[in-house]
């Protein structure tokens, strides 16, 4: 999966389309590439900005108010020549907001990653916990080896991090996580002494992964 670091991304729109996007005074979205598309959205939409805008007066004729102000305090916008350089990280909160159901996982609290909005990857995630594998280990895989993006924002120092995962195939993020799954719980009922005995659920989310 790509990282987008939005602390260190920016990004790029055309400044034709941004300008066709304010006149239209149509509820639209600027995605993570630069793109702009309008309402009714894609589920698989990874946007940065998402609303509509109403000059006072035409753009195309008489700039109202400038540009860095149309998308809010909390974006940093910048005109350069027939383009629009935006710097979305101060706006995380509200891009959350925007994401939050289209990704497929949730790494924004200090709580770690609870789900996956993918039923059946909640159903392996769910299973694997019997045999504590977190989802933030099965994430690992998605992030090791799934087209995707992690958008986030991260620093170093102080650290900071928070991000939501979005993966382009799921198939084969399923096919990943539960083989991924199975070798790990076969492996632990073979070598570790706590799984000598397993509980009903235990061997339930063994026969699920096809462990025994």
């Amino acid at each position: 999966m790509k990282k987008f670091n939005l602390f260190k991304e920016i990004i790029v729109v055309a400044k034709s389309d941004f300008l066709y996007a304010l006149n239209s005074a149509k509820r639209f979205a600027i995605t993570y590439e630069g793109k702009i598309v309008f309402e009714p959205f894609a589920p698989d939409l990874i946007s940065i900005y998402e609303g509509s805008v109403t000059p006072n007066s035409p753009l195309s004729t008489n700039l109202s108010r400038p540009l860095s102000a149309m998308m809010g305090d909390n974006y940093r916008v910048v005109e350069d020549d027939e383009r629009i350089l935006i710097k979305a990280s101060g706006a995380w909160q509200s891009i959350i907001g925007f994401n939050h159901l289209r990704a497929l996982y949730d790494d924004t609290t200090g709580d770690g990653i609870a789900e996956f909005s993918d039923k059946a990857l909640e159903d392996i995630g769910w299973h694997a916990t019997e045999f504590n594998i977190g989802y933030r280990d099965i994430v690992e895989q998605f992030e090791e080896q799934c087209e995707g993006v992690l958008l986030c924002i991260e620093q170093e120092e102080p650290y900071q991090f928070s991000g939501l995962g979005f993966v382009f195939d799921l198939e084969h993020a399923r096919r990943i996580g539960f083989e991924y799954c199975a070798a790990a719980i076969k492996g632990k009922i073979a070598n570790d002494d706590d799984f000598a005995t397993l509980s009903d659920d235990e061997e339930e989310a063994a026969e699920f992964f096809k462990a025994l």
